[in-house]
C-alpha cells in the first residue's frame, strides 16, 4: 500500500491495516470494497485522502503554530474551549489549497465521474480521524460528513471544512478525556458516491444486540431518506431484529422483530442552497415499514459477511438506492462498547417502591438511575446543566458529549437505539430513555425522578425517587448439577439481558404476556372482527392490523415473533411456551374482549386453559394460537419450543384438545413436536399415568396446585398464611406425581414461584427426583447453588 507521502488512495488500495494513513472508518471501507466485494457486498465506489495531505495541509499554510498555541493557551486556562476550537477552526477554512494537492483531489472526483458515468457526481464527504474506532475508544460523530456535494468548488470546501472539524469543541473535549495527544490525531477525508437514499431509506446495523451484547442477532434502524436523521437521533425509526445462526436457511424468515418507528421526517438532497434539508414524512410513510422481510434478511446476511471478516462485532450504516433498489453499506467499524464488556458479570436491578408512571420509550442500558430533571431544549444552554442531573432534551449531538458524561441519566423526544444519544449513553455507562415523544413537554426542571431501564426494552420514568435494589452477579462459577435449573421468562423483551446465565433452557413462556402487552387484540375480535360492537376496539384493531391482508396473519405473526425472541435466546436448548392462561375477566380486557367473555364468579378454577381450546366460544381463537406455534416452529425455525396445555381437568379433556390441534397443523410427534401438560390440577396427580400415556411430560404449577390441594386462595391476603407450598398435603401430591412421571418415562418439572423464594424447597425436589427446576432469572444463581448443594448431600 502507498504510504503518507500520497495524497490520496482510491478505496480498492486500502486494507484494514492503513489506519494510521487514511483513518478508522476509511480503512474499513478500503478493506471491505478488497475484500468483501467478491462476497457480495456492495460498497459505493470513491477515494480518500492521506493523513499524510492533511498535515502537508497544516504546513503549506503553517497552522502548526497555530493550533500548538491555541491549545497551549486552553490547557493553561487562558482560554475557554469555545474560543480555542473556533480560533482554530477559521484558521484551517482560511487555509488555501497546496496546488498539487488540489490538482489530485480534483483529478480524482472526474475519475470517480467517469467511472459511475456522472459529469458532476454527487458525493459524501466524511471524516475519518486516524485514532477512530480504536478498541477502546469509539469517537462515534466526533467529526463532520457532508452529504449531497456536487461541483469541484463544493468539494474543496467540503473537504476544508472536514479538516476543521477535527477541532469541534466536542472533538478536542473528547481526544482530552481519552487521553488522545491532539498532534498524534490526523484526519483522512471519504469522498464517496452518494446514494440516492433520499428516494429511498438508510440507517444503522449491528451485527450484536446493542443493549444486552446477545451476540447471535442482528439490529437494524431504518428511516426514510437519508441516514443522518437515524445517526443523529432526529426520527424514532423503524427496528428490526434478525436471529443470525439460521440466515444460512433460505427456507426460514427469522426476524424476531418489526417494530414499525413514527418516522416523523426524512432528510432529502435540496434543490438550492444547502446541500440537504429535512421535509416532514406522509401519513403513509410513517404508517409503513421502511424494509421488506427480502431486505431486512439481505442485509442481516451482509452484516454476518461484515462481522465473519472482521472477526468482531461490527457497527454499519447502509442505504438504499430509491432509483435502483440496491442496498449499500456505507460505512463499517468495530462496535465498542458490549463486544469489551465483562462477560463473567451481570448486574441486576430491581425496584421495590415507584411513583406513578410519567413516560415511557426505549431503554438504553439496564440499570435504574433517580436524579432531578434538567431540562435543556437547545445546545447553546448547555452550560446551565447541574452535574449529577437527569438531562431531558429533544435529541443530542456530539456537541451534547460534555454534559452527557456529568449526567445521572438522559431522557429524550426522538431516536432508537442507534441513535447519538443511545450510543454515547451506552458508552458512558449512563441508562438512558430515548423516542418518549414528549418528555420536553410533559418534565420540569428540579422534577425528582426515577430512571428505570431494568423492565425490559421499553424504559419508564417515575415520579419521584424511587427505591431499588442492585445485585452484582459473578457467572464464572456456577456449578453444575444433574438437575436441570431452567427459567420462568414472561417478557420477550426482557429475554436477552439474561442470555448469559447457564441456563438449561426456559421451562416455562408464558404465552398471554405476548398476548396482552404486544398483540393488544382478543383472538376472537379478529376471526369475528364483523360482529364486532365496540367501535373504538374496531377502529384501534384496524389500525394494528394495517398492512395486514387478513387481520388473523397480525396476531399469528406477531405472537410468533414475540415468542421467538424467547426460543430464539436460549436456542437449541428447549423452551416450554404454554399456551394461553388468561382467566375470562383477563381475556375481557384485550382489545374487544368483553363481547366474547361470560361474566364468572370465580374465574380461577373456571372457563380457563384446556377447557376453552375445543369449546366453540373460543376453538378459532385457539386455532391462531396453533398457527402462531407453527409458524414459530416451522417457518421461523425454532423447533426447540415445545408445547404445554395448562389446567388440563381430565384424560378426556386432553384427547379432545391433541385433536383440535392435530386439525391446525399441531401432531404431537410429528417434525419432533413434544407436546407437555401442565400439573396444577389434584386429577393430573391421581390420575398421572392416564396424562402420561397422552403427553410428553409434565410441568408441575405449585401455585395452582396448592391452591387446589388446600383450598386456600392464592390471592387472598386474609388467607396468605395458610399458603403454603411445603404442606405436607401438597408435598405429597408433588412426591407422587414426580415418582409416577418417572416410572412412565415422562419428564417432569416444576415451575412455580416457591423455588425462587424458598431455597429448602428447591431441595425438597431436587430428594424427590424432579427432573427439572423452572425459576425466575434473578433467583437463578442462588437455586443453582441450592441445588448443587442438594445434590451433593444426596
Amino acid at each position: 500500500m502507498a504510504g503518507n507521502g500520497a495524497t490520496l488512495l482510491w478505496f480498492e488500495d486500502v486494507s484494514r491495516t492503513d489506519v494510521a494513513i487514511v483513518g478508522g472508518k476509511n480503512a474499513s471501507l478500503g478493506e471491505m470494497v478488497r475484500a468483501l466485494t467478491p462476497k457480495g457486498i456492495r460498497i459505493p465506489d470513491g477515494f480518500a485522502t492521506t493523513a499524510g495531505a492533511y498535515r502537508r495541509f497544516l504546513a503549506a499554510n503553517n497552522l502548526e503554530t497555530t493550533i500548538r498555541a491555541e491549545l497551549a493557551e486552553l490547557k493553561a486556562g487562558r482560554r475557554t474551549l469555545q474560543a480555542c476550537g473556533q480560533a482554530i477552526r477559521a484558521a484551517i477554512l482560511a487555509g488555501e489549497w497546496p496546488e498539487a494537492m488540489r490538482t489530485e483531489i480534483l483529478g480524482a472526483y472526474r475519475r470517480l465521474g467517469t467511472r459511475v458515468g456522472q459529469a458532476e457526481p454527487a458525493v459524501a464527504v466524511r471524516s475519518s480521524a486516524t485514532a477512530e474506532d480504536l478498541p477502546d475508544a469509539s469517537f462515534a460523530g466526533q467529526q463532520e460528513t457532508f452529504l449531497n456535494i456536487r461541483g469541484e468548488a463544493a468539494l474543496l470546501e467540503a473537504c476544508r471544512r472536514c479538516f476543521a472539524s477535527l477541532f469541534t469543541d466536542r472533538a478536542i473535549s473528547y481526544r482530552t478525556m481519552k487521553g488522545f495527544a491532539h498532534e498524534k490525531v490526523a484526519l483522512s477525508i471519504g469522498v464517496q458516491m452518494m446514494v440516492r437514499a433520499d428516494l429511498g431509506g438508510a440507517g444503522v446495523m449491528f451485527s450484536i444486540d446493542t443493549e444486552t451484547g446477545f451476540d447471535r442477532v442482528v439490529l437494524i434502524n431504518a428511516a426514510w431518506g437519508l441516514g443522518e436523521n437515524v445517526v443523529q437521533g432526529a426520527v424514532n425509526p423503524d427496528e428490526y431484529q434478525v436471529f443470525k445462526p439460521f440466515l444460512d436457511r433460505p427456507d426460514l424468515t427469522p426476524i424476531l422483530e418489526k417494530r414499525c418507528g413514527t418516522k416523523e421526517r426524512k432528510m432529502v438532497y435540496a434543490r438550492e442552497g444547502l446541500a440537504t434539508r429535512n421535509l416532514p414524512t406522509s401519513r403513509a410513510e410513517r404508517e409503513s415499514f421502511v424494509l421488506s422481510d427480502t431486505e431486512i434478511l439481505d442485509l442481516a446476511r451482509q452484516a454476518c459477511v461484515i462481522e465473519a471478516h472482521y472477526g468482531q462485532p461490527m457497527d454499519m450504516e447502509w442505504a438504499r438506492d430509491g432509483e435502483t433498489g440496491v442496498i449499500y453499506i456505507v460505512q463499517a467499524r468495530p462496535e465498542t462498547v458490549q463486544s469489551r464488556a465483562d462477560i463473567g458479570a451481570l448486574r441486576s436491578y430491581r425496584i421495590t417502591a415507584k411513583g406513578r408512571r410519567l413516560l415511557c420509550g426505549l431503554s438504553v442500558g439496564d440499570a435504574v438511575a433517580t436524579g432531578e430533571v434538567c431540562l435543556i431544549e437547545s445546545a447553546a444552554d448547555i452550560d446551565r446543566f447541574v452535574d449529577g442531573a437527569v438531562l431531558v432534551t429533544s435529541t443530542t449531538d456530539p456537541d451534547w458529549v460534555p454534559v452527557m458524561k456529568r449526567a445521572a441519566a438522559i431522557i429524550t423526544d426522538h431516536g432508537g437505539r442507534t441513535s447519538h444519544a443511545a450510543i454515547v449513553s451506552r458508552e458512558l455507562g449512563l441508562p438512558a430513555i430515548v423516542g418518549t415523544g414528549d418528555a420536553t413537554r410533559v418534565l420540569h426542571d428540579g422534577q425528582s425522578v426515577t430512571v428505570s431501564c431494568a423492565e425490559g426494552e421499553e424504559g419508564f420514568v417515575y415520579d419521584g425517587v424511587a427505591e431499588f435494589e442492585v445485585e452484582n452477579l459473578r457467572l464464572d462459577a456456577v456449578p453444575p448439577t444433574r438437575t436441570q435449573v431452567m427459567l420462568n421468562i414472561a417478557n420477550p423483551a426482557a429475554a436477552a439481558r439474561w442470555w448469559r446465565l447457564p441456563v438449561d433452557g426456559v421451562g416455562l413462556a408464558r404465552m398471554e404476556f405476548v398476548i396482552s402487552n404486544t398483540v393488544r387484540v382478543h383472538p376472537l375480535a379478529l376471526t369475528r372482527f364483523d360482529q364486532l360492537q365496540d367501535s373504538a376496539a374496531r377502529q384501534e384493531i384496524a389500525r394494528l392490523t394495517r398492512g395486514f391482508a387478513d387481520r388473523c396473519d397480525y396476531f399469528v405473526e406477531t405472537l410468533a415473533r414475540g415468542l421467538s425472541r424467547i426460543a430464539a435466546t436460549w436456542y437449541p436448548r428447549p423452551v416450554i411456551v404454554r399456551m394461553s392462561d388468561f382467566k375470562t375477566n383477563e381475556y375481557a380486557e384485550l382489545l374487544g374482549g368483553r363481547q366474547f367473555e361470560p361474566a364468572e364468579e370465580n374465574p380461577m378454577i373456571g372457563f380457563r386453559g384446556a377447557s376453552r381450546y375445543y369449546s366453540d366460544a373460543y376453538r378459532d381463537g385457539f386455532a391462531l394460537e396453533c398457527r402462531a406455534i407453527r409458524h414459530l416452529r416451522e417457518q421461523m425455525g425454532f423447533d426447540n419450543v415445545i408445547v404445554m396445555i395448562p389446567f388440563c381437568r381430565s384424560p378426556e379433556e386432553a384427547d379432545r384438545v391433541l385433536a383440535v390441534m392435530r386439525e391446525n397443523g399441531l401432531e404431537r410427534g410429528r417434525n419432533g413436536l413434544q407436546v407437555y401438560v401442565m400439573c396444577e390440577i389434584p386429577s393430573n396427580v391421581i390420575l398421572a399415568e392416564a396424562f402420561a400415556a397422552r403427553f410428553d411430560g409434565f410441568s408441575i404449577g405449585s401455585n395452582d396446585l396448592t391452591q387446589l390441594v388446600l383450598g386456600v386462595d392464592r390471592d387472598s391476603d386474609r388467607l396468605a398464611g395458610l399458603f403454603r407450598e411445603r404442606d405436607p398435603a401438597v408435598m405429597w401430591m408433588i412426591e407422587t406425581v414426580i415418582a409416577r412421571a418417572r416410572a412412565a418415562g415422562r419428564k417432569i418439572g416444576l415451575c412455580g414461584q416457591a423455588p425462587s423464594n424458598d431455597p429448602d424447597f428447591a431441595r425438597l425436589l431436587v430428594a424427590a427426583g424432579i427432573d427439572s427446576i423452572s425459576v425466575t432469572p434473578d433467583s437463578f444463581l442462588a437455586v443453582k447453588q441450592n441445588v448443587a448443594a442438594a445434590e451433593d448431600a444426596s
